[in-house]
């Protein structure tokens, strides 16, 4: 004879401020907005390195590091068990990404909002400057066209 329980259908977490992520995309999300950070890495909670820098990349991938070098984050979701979301007694929101006795801690020195501001200036200062390009190699084809009138 079989049962078939019914299908609890649990809600998916909110996690508001503080808590512990352990699913990838999550990490993967929260982990993608950051910029500019300050980092702290320990083991058996001995500081081991700590230093500034720009989150360039968040990814997944169990076959890849993550690496810290030359002010660079390239952060692999696979590197950590889980991700503990804090908060400073400042309420500043901070990240452990936790793995086996080790942890690096992410403070992040910018905001969501103000990464995507930088990004929108600077794409629009590129877009300036390549229209400008442009203009000035159309002025220097027309100029030799002309001279070749002549």
């Amino acid at each position: 004879m079989t049962y078939h329980l019914p299908e609890a259908k649990m809600p998916a977490p909110c996690i508001v401020n503080t808590g512990t992520i352990v699913n990838k995309l999550d990490m993967q999300r929260l982990l993608n907005d950051l910029g500019h950070v300050r980092y702290a890495y320990t083991r058996e909670g001995t500081l081991q390195s700590e230093g500034e820098g720009d989150v360039m990349e968040v990814f997944a991938n169990p076959q890849r590091s993550t690496l810290v070098a030359n002010h660079a984050l390239y952060l692999n979701v696979h590197s950590f068990d889980l991700l503990e979301l804090k908060e400073s007694p400042e309420k500043e929101t901070y990240f452990d990404l936790v793995q086996e006795g080790s942890c690096l801690r992410l403070i992040p020195l910018s905001t969501p909002m103000e990464e995507r501001r930088e990004r929108s200036l600077n794409s629009s200062a590129i877009e300036v400057v390549m229209e400008q390009l442009l203009c000035a190699k159309w002025d220097a084809e027309f100029d030799d066209d002309n001279c070749d009138l002549f």
